[in-house]
C-alpha cells in the first residue's frame, strides 16, 4: 500500500543525506516534498499541516544545529513524528474484570466486517489463548448470518444468531459464552453503504444492551482520507474504542492509516493484511514507520517465521546440516514453511535496506510451486541422493511436474551448489579473511540466490 509513499520519502532523504549542513532553506525544501508525498497519499489535510508543522518546529532547533550529522537527525524526526501520527504506542484491547469481554464490530456495509471478525476470533483464539464467541447480529444483509457461520467454522469459533432483532441476537449472545464459558464475544453489525440514522440507531442500541468493553470500527483502508469522515460520523453516536484497518495489502495510497489517529483520536488496533484468515496482525505503529520510510520491518518477520516454523523440524534440520547431510527433502519441508509466512513479496518488504527496484519487483510465488511440484515427482531415494537422477529419470521427473528437463536440471545444478558452500561452511579453516566464507572452486555467488525460497543465499530455518 505505501510503495508510492515509501519511494517519495526515499528519493527527498537521499538528496538529504548528500548535504553535510541544512541550511533553513533546506529544511523548507524538504518539508515541502513531504507535504506534497502526502497529499498525494490521500491523508488528510489537517494531519498533513500538523505533520509538517512539527517537523520544522524540530528540524530548525537545537536538536539539529547541534548535531554531527543534520540530515541524519531530520529523518530521525521524520521517522518519531511519523510514529506519532501513525498512534505511538501499540494499542491494546479492554479487558473486562469478570469475562466475558465483549466486542462491538461496526462499520459500513464493503468494508470487510465480516472477514475481519473472523479474524479477530482466529487471532485470540489461536495466538492469545482466548475462547471467542461470533454474535451473528447482522440481520439486514441476505446471507450475512451464513456467511459467519462459515467462517466460523474454518477459524474454529462458534456462532450464535438465535433470534430476529439485532439487539435481542447481541443480548442472548452474550449470555450465551457466559453458558458456554466463552471468554470474548465478538458482536459482529450491519453495516449500510452510506452511514443513516437507521443504521446509527440500531448500532446505538445493540452497545446500550451489552455494554462493551470495546466497540471498533472496522475500516477499509483503499477509502483513504474520506475514513476520518466516516470515524467522526460513527464516533458522534457509539463510543468507539479502536479502529480495525482492512485491505492494508492493497495498492491504496495509505491515507485512511496515516489519517485516522491524528484527526479522530482513535488508535489503529489491528490491520488485514491479506485475503487468508490468517493475514490479520496487531497494528505496530513504529513497525509500520519503519516500512513506510523503508527500513524494514524485523520484527514483524521474526513473529511470522517463529509462528510458521516448526522449532524441533528445523532443528533437526540444523543438525542434518552441521553433518552435510541436507536434502531436498529438507529443502523441501524448510520451503513449505516459508510459505507459510506470506506472499514472498510482502516478506521482501520487511527486510531492512532492500533496493526500491527489489522492493517493487514483480515476485512470482508460483515459482515455489512448481519447485515444490518438481521435488515431489521425486521418489524419496531420489530426494534423499540427487546423484541417482540420470536423464530418463529427469524426463519423468519433468512431466510429473508439468515443467521441463531444463527446470529439472537447473534446479539440481542449484541445489549442488548450495550443498559444497554447506559442507564448507562446516570444514574447519575454511573461513577467508575477515571472517568471510570462502566458496568452494568454481561456484558462482550469483548461485546462491537462484533457488527459489532462498533470497540471499540463506536455506530458511537453517
Amino acid at each position: 500500500m505505501f510503495d508510492a509513499l515509501a519511494d517519495r520519502f526515499d528519493g527527498i532523504f537521499r538528496r538529504l543525506r548528500t548535504r553535510g549542513k541544512l541550511t533553513p532553506s533546506d529544511v523548507d525544501e524538504v518539508a515541502r516534498e513531504i507535504r506534497l508525498a502526502l497529499l498525494e497519499a490521500d491523508v488528510n489535510v489537517r494531519v498533513v499541516k500538523s505533520f509538517i508543522a512539527r517537523i520544522k518546529e524540530r528540524a530548525t532547533g537545537a536538536e539539529v544545529a547541534q548535531s554531527l550529522g543534520p540530515a541524519q537527525q531530520v529523518i530521525k524526526i521524520v521517522q518519531e513524528e511519523l510514529v506519532a501520527t501513525l498512534g505511538g504506542a501499540t494499542g491494546k484491547l479492554t479487558v473486562a474484570s469478570k469475562p466475558p469481554t465483549v466486542i462491538v464490530l461496526a462499520g459500513l456495509q464493503g468494508s470487510g466486517k465480516t472477514t475481519a471478525a473472523a479474524k479477530l476470533a482466529r487471532l485470540l483464539e489461536h495466538d492469545q489463548g482466548k475462547r471467542a464467541l461470533l454474535v451473528a447480529a447482522d440481520l439486514q444483509r441476505p446471507a450475512a448470518v451464513e456467511q459467519l457461520r462459515v467462517l466460523g467454522e474454518r477459524v474454529g469459533v462458534p456462532v450464535y444468531s438465535e433470534a430476529t432483532d439485532p439487539v435481542t441476537v447481541a443480548r442472548e449472545g452474550v449470555r450465551e459464552a457466559e453458558r458456554l464459558g466463552r471468554n470474548v464475544v465478538i458482536v459482529y453489525t450491519a453495516g449500510r453503504l452510506q452511514v443513516d440514522e437507521e443504521m446509527m440507531g440500531e448500532l446505538a442500541r445493540v452497545c446500550d444492551a451489552v455494554k462493551p468493553d470495546d466497540a471498533l470500527l472496522i475500516v477499509d483502508a483503499m477509502t483513504g482520507q474520506e475514513a476520518v469522515a466516516v470515524a467522526e460520523a460513527f464516533g458522534e453516536t457509539v463510543p468507539l474504542t479502536g479502529v480495525v484497518l482492512t485491505k492494508l495489502d492493497g495498492d491504496a495510497r495509505g491515507g485512511a492509516a496515516l489519517s485516522i489517529k491524528e484527526a479522530t483520536g482513535l488508535p489503529i488496533l489491528y490491520a488485514g493484511v491479506g485475503e487468508k484468515l490468517e493475514d490479520f496482525e496487531a497494528f505496530h505503529p513504529d513497525r509500520m514507520a519503519s516500512r513506510i520510510l523503508g527500513m524494514g520491518d524485523v520484527l514483524t518477520l521474526i513473529e511470522k517465521a517463529e509462528s510458521a516454523f516448526d522449532t524441533q523440524e528445523a532443528a533437526k534440520a540444523q543438525e542434518r546440516l552441521a553433518k552435510g547431510q541436507f536434502t531436498l527433502e529438507d529443502f523441501l519441508d524448510q520451503m513449505r514453511q516459508m510459505k507459510k509466512m506470506g506472499p514472498l513479496s510482502s516478506i521482501v518488504g520487511m527486510l531492512p535496506g532492500m533496493p526500491k527496484e527489489l522492493r517493487q519487483a514483480e515476485i512470482d510465488d508460483g515459482e515455489l510451486g512448481r519447485v515444490e511440484a518438481i521435488i515431489c515427482s521425486m521418489t524419496p531415494a531420489e530426494r534423499r541422493d540427487p546423484s541417482k537422477i540420470n536423464g530418463s529419470r529427469r524426463l519423468r521427473i519433468a512431466n510429473g511436474s508439468g515443467t521441463s528437463t531444463q527446470q529439472v536440471n537447473a534446479l539440481l545444478k542449484q541445489f549442488k551448489m548450495i550443498q559444497q558452500m554447506m559442507k564448507s561452511m562446516n570444514k574447519p579453516g575454511k573461513m577467508g579473511k575477515k571472517g568471510r566464507m570462502q566458496l568452494p572452486a568454481g561456484m558462482d555467488p550469483g548461485a546462491l540466490g537462484g533457488l527459489p525460497g532462498m533470497p540471499g543465499g540463506g536455506i530458511p530455518g537453517a
